[in-house]
């Protein structure tokens, strides 16, 4: 019989180790191709993992609820066949390491050293109590997958190793490594915590607790400043007021104000090509696609982000239908890992929920987010060939947030400033823009 590995998979950058939720399968089923086999879920997206082939379950290795590294065998699939594979063939080296993974995991997300190589919790703790120094733990030959050092591989080294007390012990970053400072900032204690006897006391839910180390990981990465400016939609609302009947019986879908917002986000994003970018240690990259993210609110108050792939290429009717159907997926929990991953630039719409103005936190690894806040109706004083007047008009405050540190205050104006000229330049009787 032949015996095909169900992998742990990658559910999009930056992400490590997923969480099992759910089993649809047991050891001893009969599976064909394509049937679901488990549930995991990220601090991103949710996902059913199909089975690749047909064949009987013969092991599971993960319970439900057990979060588990990227790449890890997490169940055997016996295809049949003529190949002499039996059981043993899940040799006592592969259980070793997955019950080292699994323990790596419980603790931590995996690490990059200061070499670009990859080390496990695990192994870092190893380094760390023995006095490894990195130039001896970056010469370790791994035995795991790609070349991964393992724990076997660490005693195996300290058993045959001459201690070099005067080398330097291992420094750990987190993945992907910051650029260096000139003094490393003791993480804050946080304060103890009272409760009387009527407090309420919830427990932080899975997803809950990988949001907030996600929010404050962001935080500890990037310097947070924000631009903020008003801007007169009066344009936008009276061309969406005047079509959205129509445009929904032609195209199958309710036109909003956002998809505007997004369209005009993408022409500045193609006038400051800097703010469409992501850092690596003490290099920027600047992206050739613009991958636009917009925040949409799940039924159980999350926020997850979905991405419109190469937002340039599509005009406003495009935008709408696209971000209609992700955020459709997205209450249905039918978002896949692309979906979710690749994104360049955020914007989040405090609208939604009638705030004026919000200061959200960067998308990792983005340089900038922007928030949309609620239309109201205003007094404001508009420049005529007969003076100056005071009309009602429809005004909007628009946040940029964006990184110090490859940003700068007059990069960042300067972006704001020209997304509400191409926003206040809306035609309201051809629904272009005049710039």
């Amino acid at each position: 019989m032949a015996n095909f590995d169900i992998i742990m998979p990658k559910m999009g950058e930056s992400i490590e180790e997923a969480t099992i939720t759910n089993w649809f399968v047991k050891e001893g089923d009969l599976v064909e191709e394509d049937d679901m086999l488990l549930e995991i879920a990220t601090d991103k997206v949710d996902s059913e993992i199909p089975s690749p082939v047909a064949g009987v379950v013969k092991k599971i290795l993960f319970k439900q609820d057990e979060v588990v590294a990227v790449g890890n065998v997490i169940a055997v699939i016996d295809m049949g066949g003529d190949a002499s594979v039996s059981e043993e063939t899940i040799t006592d080296e592969k259980e070793e390491t997955i019950i080292d993974e699994k323990k790596e995991a419980s603790e931590t997300l995996a690490v990059v050293s200061s070499s670009e190589r990859f080390y496990s919790p695990l192994v870092r703790k190893i380094a760390r109590e023995e006095n490894i120094s990195q130039a001896e733990l970056d010469s370790i030959q791994g035995s795991g997958l790609n070349g991964r050092v393992q724990k076997k591989d660490m005693l195996h080294f300290l058993g045959n190793r001459t201690p070099v007390k005067s080398e330097k012990p291992v420094e750990v970053h987190d993945s992907p490594a910051p650029s260096p400072s000139p003094a490393k900032i003791p993480a804050p204690v946080p304060a103890s915590i009272s409760s009387d006897g009527g407090d309420e006391i919830i427990e932080m839910s899975r997803l809950r607790k990988l949001i907030a180390e996600h929010m404050l990981k962001s935080k500890q990465i990037s310097a947070h400043v924000t631009n903020m400016i008003e801007v007169d939609v009066t344009d936008v609302v009276t061309w969406r007021n005047k079509v959205k009947d129509e445009f929904l019986k032609k195209e199958g879908v309710k036109i909003t104000f956002l998809p505007v917002f997004l369209e005009a986000t993408v022409k500045a994003l193609r006038d400051f090509p800097q703010i469409n970018a992501s850092v690596d240690g003490d290099k920027i990259i600047i992206k050739k696609r613009i991958n636009l993210g917009f925040a949409v609110a799940l039924p159980d108050n999350y926020l997850i982000v979905p991405n419109i792939k190469d937002a340039d290429s599509l005009n406003l009717t495009g935008i709408t239908k696209k971000m209609n159907e992700l955020a459709v997926a997205a209450r249905n929990n039918k978002l896949g890992p692309d979906d979710i991953s690749g994104g360049t630039f955020t914007v989040t719409n405090f609208g939604t929920f009638q705030n004026d103005i919000g200061t959200p936190i960067i998308n990792q690894p983005e340089v900038a987010i922007l928030a949309v806040g609620a239309i109201k109706k205003k007094p404001a004083v508009l420049e005529t060939d007969f003076g100056d007047v005071i009309a009602i008009r429809h005004k909007m405050w628009l946040s940029l947030t964006y990184d110090h540190r490859i940003v700068d205050g007059a990069l960042g104006g300067a972006f704001l400033k020209r997304l509400g000229d191409y926003i206040e330049s809306f035609d309201s009787e051809t629904g272009n823009f005049k710039l």
